[in-house]
């Protein structure tokens, strides 16, 4: 019996659940809880620690990381980070190192969090990048937020508070703030510290030519 089949043992004689154990690799350094199911295709790697009663896969790696009871983590990478009891992540979801994923957060489809906390509840779905950030509890990301937290030169970091509201799009372009319950509008560019129960519109005004569309069609060569 090779290592990661005596290994595997151990583990399903512990209570830990495998779909299928000969797809899934677990090195000697991780610990996993009782009742957690394991799904083809991952990978537990270092010193790993995960709780009990989670689901993990199909198709993770976790390296360096702890996972707390119940937590969810589906077809998703995550580097030298914890992440906390309830949480969700995935499916493709990259966590790198030195993040903290608090209590019954979701982290969806195509986001990136890369040194920031995340305070517990907080729901960032998809497609958003949080990079160097301070993140409190029950925010809500909109699609497609982005933390610009390089110039180029250095990186900066944002915090945002307690039970805000960043709207689809939104730049958040650190160093900011952004104060407990404020909004940030869908599609703005956020450059100044945004109160506490603030909304801020970064974008410009929609203008509307009426006739335009026809005009340019009329313009085009006819095929």
């Amino acid at each position: 019996m090779d290592d990661f089949a005596a290994k595997r043992q151990a583990l399903l004689e512990s209570g830990v659940r495998m779909m299928d154990p000969s797809a899934v690799y677990v090195e000697a350094g991780v610990t996993v809880g009782a009742g957690t199911l394991l799904l083809p295709g991952t990978i537990l790697r270092g010193n790993t620690v995960v709780g009990a009663n989670c689901e993990i896969g199909p198709n993770t790696m976790l390296t360096d990381c702890t996972v707390g009871d119940g937590a969810v983590i589906n077809s998703s990478q995550c580097n030298e980070s914890t992440i906390e009891a309830g949480a969700h992540v995935g499916p493709f979801a990259y966590i790198r190192p030195n993040c903290h994923v608090g209590r019954d957060v979701k982290v969806g489809d195509f986001v990136e969090l890369k040194n920031s906390t995340i305070g517990d509840g907080t729901k960032i779905a998809h497609l958003t990048y949080v990079g160097d950030a301070d993140v409190g509890s029950r925010v809500n990301f909109g699609c497609g937020t982005v933390l610009v937290n390089y110039d180029g030169n250095r990186k900066y970091r944002t915090t945002i508070g307690d039970d805000c509201f960043i709207g689809c799009n939104t730049n958040l372009v650190s160093p900011v703030h952004v104060g407990d319950g404020a909004y940030t509008a869908a599609g703005s560019t956020i450059t100044e510290d945004v109160p506490a129960d603030a909304l801020a519109i970064a974008r410009a005004r929609q203008v509307e030519k009426p006739g335009w569309a026809a005009a340019h069609r009329a313009k085009k060569p006819q095929k």
